[in-house]
């Protein structure tokens, strides 16, 4: 266990929080790196656009399960053991992938790297609570993010340069043997937090994770939050963690690098947003409203992609990097459930919000998938399903509607702190 100790946010400081933003990093690579490499996947287990989200979204499913019970484990023994297991388990992963002969095994593969990267972002901002002072948390979240966004533009343009030159098994191979070496160095160096160590080792309570899960979970105003999360985070998911390479090509007639790298601008927006959004929220202090509007722009530019034909390749270019930007806001809703509720529950409101913003690229994925099969007149190309533009904006505008959702619950939202309300568990 680890006594008090006031956070100084010093060099170690940053060295420490640095790699615990890297295993998010690693993370978001993997997340999107299926769509730089879809047209490989598709031709190699012969599978279409339904399965394709469905391998893709694989990812998902136990990330958003295991976000609530890790953040109360995080709570309970901290983030290094926790980050340096779930990365060797989500190196294993990749190379089960990058060898797999059957989609049965991809299945496995993509389940344990969904598994492996689970603890990443939480890890991250566990790390930024206990090393530096209150006041810098919203904008290290959103620091937190720009990580994973020029990790998610490394896996764009230039994994699909990767790839073409050295295949789709080389290239997920790679990635399971850097996040082995990453693993380690976690292992080595991170320390949860600046305060000495006693001789004494954390003990996982299950029973203390299970009460902090329950009175974060009887809060509303917990799950309120986790709905405009979702919201916010789905179409950066969706499209830049799958579908907008094969909707550009398709569309504009681009090869898959260039397709991937006018994607990767809406990671760009995402890696430069973020950050700003914390640094006015940590100033203002004012964060329902830093939700409002952004979520308001994003609705009002995926409306654009759905529904406006033909579109100039530029102007769709300039919304994808706009729903980045605007999209980017969400790191704001977990310094608003850390104000909203007590401090002890903190890691428990972290998970569940988190969970909610993976739950829209593991529930969207596989549905615009769905739609794309619905809509697919059989034509086929190098083994591979060829979809027609409409068919793919057709399937955004299940983007579209999240996104909407999300702005009205924003309008609802409340930001009264948790000592005002006086529900600090006992």
């Amino acid at each position: 266990m680890q006594e008090n100790h006031v956070p100084s946010g010093g060099r170690r400081a940053w060295l420490v929080w640095s790699l615990a933003a890297s295993a998010f990093g690693y993370a978001f690579f993997q997340r999107v790196m299926p769509g730089a490499m879809a047209d490989d996947l598709m031709r190699e287990f012969a599978i279409g656009g339904a399965l394709l989200g469905t391998l893709s979204a694989l990812y998902f499913y136990p990330y958003v399960f295991l976000q609530v019970p890790l953040g109360a484990m995080i709570d309970q023994i901290g983030a290094r053991l926790l980050m340096s297991g779930a990365l060797s388990v989500a190196a294993v992963g990749s190379i089960l992938f990058a060898v797999s002969d059957a989609l049965w095994l991809a299945y496995i593969g993509r389940t344990m790297i969904g598994i492996g990267s689970a603890v990443g972002f939480l890890g991250s901002l566990a790390i930024a609570g206990k090393w530096f002072p209150p006041e810098r948390f919203a904008f290290l979240a959103g620091l937190s993010m720009f990580f994973a966004m020029i990790s998610g533009m490394l896996g764009q343009a230039p994994l699909a340069l990767f790839v073409s030159a050295y295949g789709w098994r080389t290239s997920v191979l790679a990635t399971g043997i850097f996040g082995a070496g990453l693993a380690l160095l976690i292992f080595l160096v991170v320390r949860d937090s600046p305060a000495p160590v006693s001789g004494r080792v954390a003990k996982l309570s299950w029973k203390g994770v299970g009460e902090r899960l329950l009175v974060a979970a009887r809060l509303w105003r917990v799950w309120h939050i986790a709905l405009v999360a979702l919201a916010m985070s789905g179409p950066m998911l969706t499209i830049a963690g799958l579908w907008g390479t094969p909707y550009l090509s398709a569309a504009y007639g681009l090869s898959k690098p260039e397709a991937a790298f006018y994607v990767s601008l809406q990671l760009l927006g995402w890696a430069f947003g973020a950050p700003f959004w914390g640094l006015v929220a940590d100033y203002t202090g004012r964060l329902k409203q830093l939700l409002v509007w952004p979520a308001l722009c994003l609705t009002l530019l995926l409306a654009t992609i759905c529904f406006a034909p033909s579109l100039p390749l530029w102007l769709t270019v300039v919304c994808f990097t706009g729903t980045g930007f605007f999209g980017s806001c969400m790191p704001i809703t977990f310094a608003l459930g850390r104000k909203v509720t007590s401090p002890d529950i903190s890691g428990s409101v972290t998970g569940i919000i988190n969970s909610f913003t993976v739950l829209s690229g593991a529930v969207l994925q596989p549905a615009v998938g769905y739609v794309l099969d619905r809509l697919w007149d059989g034509t086929v190309e190098a083994g591979s399903r060829v979809y027609r533009p409409e068919d793919y904006q057709t399937g955004f505008v299940l983007i579209f509607l999240t996104a909407l959702g999300g702005f009205v619950f924003s309008l609802f939202l409340k930001e009264t702190s948790a000592n005002e309300l006086e529900e600090r568990p006992k």
